[in-house]
């Protein structure tokens, strides 16, 4: 690697559950890994196995915690509560379709959620995450959830929380933010390849 590039920051998404693969808002309720959602977990070892993180963190709810395990990271991990899932509040465990037939039109990222959180407080976790991740050693490996890593991700671009909106992540996917010179950059995005 060149010395103007630089790969600081991978996210790991945890591997599917049974509320994701409905299209469950699943943030707070500690819901497992499904049998495939650990399959992916594992394969995650063979695509991490040459990275040398000098940090690796991760949420400390279950999926993320055991796909990080299951990714062969799981010894060295610290759990930060910062990289817990949004609060979805009244609309945990509800679909966007179901939420939206008693609120037309709403939108997570613009309108948030009763009783849980918004994108700017979503954010404001993000960017603590962020600070403690650049103030310690790089290159550092973040495993936590989808919601929640499309934020760190804004974030770490600069952009506003809610601009999350524009990174679509899959179960069990790979990225890297890094930089390109001084300027933050995404080197690869929702990376699922086997």
């Amino acid at each position: 690697m060149s010395s103007t590039r630089s790969t600081d920051l991978w996210l790991v998404r945890h591997g599917a559950t049974e509320w994701s693969e409905s299209g469950r808002h699943t943030g707070r309720t500690d819901v497992p890994l499904t049998a495939a959602g650990e399959t992916a977990a594992r394969a995650l070892r063979e695509r991490l196995a040459h990275e040398r993180f000098a940090v690796v963190v991760t949420s400390p709810l279950q999926r993320a915690r055991r796909t990080c395990e299951l990714a062969g990271l799981g010894a060295r991990a610290v759990v930060d509560d910062d990289l817990a899932e949004w609060d979805y509040g009244a609309y945990e465990g509800r679909t966007t379709a179901q939420i939206r037939s008693d609120r037309p039109g709403w939108s997570l990222w613009r309108d948030g959620c009763p009783d849980g959180e918004t994108a700017d407080e979503v954010g404001a976790r993000a960017d603590r995450v962020l600070t403690r991740v650049k103030d310690g050693e790089l290159p550092a490996a973040l495993f936590a959830h989808g919601h929640l890593l499309r934020v760190v991700a804004a974030r770490w671009l600069g952009q506003p929380a809610a601009d999350g909106r524009l990174y679509a992540l899959s179960t069990a996917a790979i990225c890297v933010l890094g930089h390109e010179r001084e300027q933050p950059v995404v080197w690869r995005w929702n990376d699922v390849s086997p």
